[in-house]
């Protein structure tokens, strides 16, 4: 159990650090127009690389040799534009001298036309080879953008420029460069939002439902706040990384418009975005963003902000006065680069439209039918088999007495076996039904799970050829079904560990382990005690006088002085069975 949890921690980790940074092989086809990276920081404006060409002159057709170097640095964009016109497409093509360090995109359909790393491994400097087109410019400068870290870099450092022979002389235009983004106006909160005015004045979404943020630090809460033709936004919760929300036309992650509150440097960086797939989210203009404003206190976050309800030159944001699914989600930050969200973010229930009438609604962070799932197969294995196997092997005495034709305690086990066996195979298919395959990012859970299917769809089958009684292969099938009975048990245990902690369905606090843990220990212990008294009952003796023959008195007539006993031991161990089963229902349905 122990090894499993860590290969999930592992893989988790693995997954974390796979999407730290947006662009860790370099494919920066997004940025090749302006040569900004998408890092939502200012650029620095002194450069401390230099780019280089191998001489001043050069005709149609030559391939010169460019050196970007410098102090170390991890990304790089280079290109060459028209010295004339440097927001202009990029001129020429590249060819690689090493295609380890470095790599071709093509960039506004003109294949080779930029260079770009290929690896986030520190270099300090690259060589490319660059083609001097047929109809190429007068004037050719090329310019490199360089990242350092994600936080530091330089934008469009410029070479010396290289003319044709007999070109006329060069003088530097009026704009060289497109003026660099600046951050909006931003002012500093002075009280925490209040959910006074929800359902009323302002459109609320909050978790738990009916939370306060002015009063509870726990309190996830977003509004909505129509004023005229914009809406003021409010997003509240406890984070030390970011906290972020996003209209979405469906309840899957990708093609979403997007907004970023970012915990940095003792301040809080608010930042729009959008969604394309499951991937990082890609970082947009602030321009769309008016009375910017934050507050942090005591660990919680909040952040507001205005925006028009339509921004028709804006690409990626939504209007606002159509329905959508509103997504609500946190997690780690690490050098200001935003980490996956730890758990299923908080998604409401159906689509709203958050201009129209003010409503107060909630969400859930587990979706139905992964609920479903989780709530099947803990009615299955913590419920049906256990309390089965325990009439199976210590009340066939007790339960004895015939009902249509079996004895008691068989018809028992095999209605509630049957009953675990469909709800098994109903919860097996939703996983898949709402994943539409195979999910990658479960780790070790389905796999268990479909051990666990394919034991409890075998123990019937077995149990379809079972042997009579004073049949020989009676003993070997006892022990076959047995044997995988118990192994389907043991993986379905395993299982419901690590499916807890899946961020499909993850159920909240430590508590959720010890819980688990006390299930566990509940049925062994109620085993040990029936196997106590089963062992004290078979040691009954009788000593024949005559023969002096000590013999062990028979189990089922030993067994049945206990009946009482056993009886007030399988009517506690329900009831017990019942409470841990009640106590993880609850907690599914408050997800």
């Amino acid at each position: 159990m122990v090894v499993l949890g860590l290969a999930v921690g592992a893989a988790v980790l693995l997954l974390q650090v796979a999407v730290v940074a947006p662009y860790p092989e370099g494919q920066v086809t997004e940025s090749c127009h302006d040569m900004v990276p998408r890092h939502s920081h200012t650029p620095h404006p002194n450069p401390v690389h230099s780019v280089a060409v191998s001489q001043a002159r050069f005709a149609p057709g030559d391939r010169l040799e460019v050196t970007l170097s410098g102090p170390e640095f991890k990304g790089f964009l280079l290109e060459a534009r028209n010295a004339e016109d440097l927001n202009g497409p990029p001129v020429g093509s590249f060819t690689l001298i090493d295609s380890e360090v470095s790599q071709l995109l093509t960039c506004e359909d003109r294949q080779g036309s930029a260079v770009s790393h290929t690896n986030p491994h520190k270099k300090t400097e690259i060589k490319v080879h660059w083609n001097a087109p047929q109809s190429a410019p007068n004037h050719v400068q090329f310019l490199a953008t360089v990242v350092e870290k994600y936080k530091t870099y330089w934008v469009k450092i410029p070479s010396p420029v290289i003319s044709q022979p007999n070109a006329p002389p060069f003088s530097t235009p009026e704009a060289t460069a497109a003026p660099l983004s600046t951050l909006p106006p931003v002012s500093h909160l002075t009280k925490p939002f209040s959910a006074s005015g929800c359902g009323n004045k302002k459109f609320c979404v909050r978790s738990p439902s009916a939370c306060d943020p002015e009063k509870e630090s726990a309190c996830v809460f977003l509004s909505f706040t129509r004023d005229g033709q914009s809406v003021v936004v409010e997003l509240s919760g406890p984070s030390k990384g970011y906290l972020s929300f996003a209209f979405s036309h469906d309840t899957w992650m990708g093609d979403d418009d997007a907004y970023l509150c970012v915990w940095e440097d003792q301040t809080v960086r608010i930042q729009p975005s959008h969604l394309t797939g499951r991937s990082h989210p890609v970082l947009d203009s602030w321009d769309t963003l008016e009375e910017v404003a934050w507050r942090l206190e005591d660990g919680v976050m909040q952040c507001s902000f205005r925006r028009n309800i339509t921004l028709p030159g804006a690409k990626h944001r939504f209007d606002l006065n159509a329905s959508y699914y509103i997504f609500l989600a946190s997690g780690a930050v690490e050098d200001g680069r935003i980490h996956r969200h730890s758990q299923q973010p908080l998604i409401t229930y159906e689509k709203y439209d958050v201009t129209d009438h003010p409503e107060d609604v909630g969400g859930s962070r587990a979706p139905l039918l992964l609920k479903a799932h989780g709530a099947l197969m803990l009615v299955a294995w913590v419920a049906a088999v256990s309390i089965g196997v325990i009439v199976a092997r210590f009340f066939k005495p007790v339960l004895s007495h015939p009902i249509f034709g079996e004895a008691a305690w068989f018809q028992v086990h095999r209605a509630l076996m049957l009953t675990a066996c469909v709800l098994t195979g109903v919860a097996f298919v939703l996983p898949f039904v709402y994943r539409e395959g195979w999910s990658r990012r479960a780790g070790f859970h389905p796999y268990l799970g479909c051990a666990v299917m394919t034991m409890a769809a075998l123990q019937p089958l077995l149990a379809g050829f079972r042997p009579p009684l004073q049949d020989p292969r009676r003993h070997l099938f006892n022990w076959t079904h047995w044997g995988v009975g118990t192994a389907a048990r043991i993986t379905a245990v395993a299982a419901m560990f690590l499916g807890m902690d899946l961020p499909g369905l993850s159920l909240p606090g430590p508590w959720k382990t010890y819980t688990m843990l006390g299930f566990v220990a509940w049925h062994v212990g109620a085993e040990i005690v029936l196997e106590i008294h089963a062992y004290r009952l078979s040691r009954k003796v009788e000593i024949l006088d005559d023969t002096r023959i000590q013999i062990i008195e028979p189990f089922t007539i030993a067994d049945a002085e206990g009946h009482a006993f056993k009886k007030a031991v399988l009517a506690v161990y329900i009831c017990g069975n019942v409470t841990f089963l009640l106590i993880f229902l609850a907690a599914i349905y408050r997800l």
